[in-house]
């Protein structure tokens, strides 16, 4: 059997908060070649202790051999108010150690984030990337998202 049969998803639990927080700092040390304006230094994109304890969140890390190599977070959230449906399901965090990367478990991490938000009735599931990470993108795709918004920026030197 290889690992890939040995790779399970559960909720994450506060004792996988270390881990977690590291996984995020290396989420953002990655997306800072797409985003240079990212602050410099130890920042944070989410709360993921209080995500880990709120109802209309999910946290799912991916375990292999006791050792956490993928994390993926949905949290239900009102959609924009001239939009249909009125609350979506956002989809964020979604991490995977280099190493294990290329084997379809950022997939497994958003079909297990999905399946909760449809167990709870929601049909609308919405993530955000950044527009020069083609590979994302394509994994996405590959995963039934559409491209919908692409935000545009522009920054002078004063």
């Amino acid at each position: 059997m290889g690992w890939r049969e040995n790779m399970t998803l559960r909720l994450a639990e506060k004792r996988d908060l270390p881990q977690l927080l590291d996984f995020e700092q290396d989420l953002i040390a990655y997306e800072r070649a797409f985003a240079p304006q990212i602050k410099k230094g130890k920042i944070h994109y989410y709360d993921i202790g209080a995500y880990i304890e709120r109802s209309d969140v999910c946290v799912v890390v991916a375990e292999h051999e006791n050792q956490l190599i993928g994390s993926g977070y949905a949290l239900i959230k009102p959609n924009k108010v001239y939009k249909n449906p009125s609350t979506i399901v956002y989809l964020g965090f979604m991490y995977v150690l280099p190493e294990f990367r290329g084997n379809g478990i950022n997939g497994r991490i958003i079909e297990y984030l999905v399946e909760w938000g449809k167990t709870l009735g929601h049909t609308e599931f919405q993530l955000d990337v950044y527009a020069e990470n083609l590979h994302a993108i394509r994994a996405y795709h590959k995963m039934g998202f559409q491209s919908e918004l692409l935000t545009m920026r522009f920054q002078t030197d004063t």
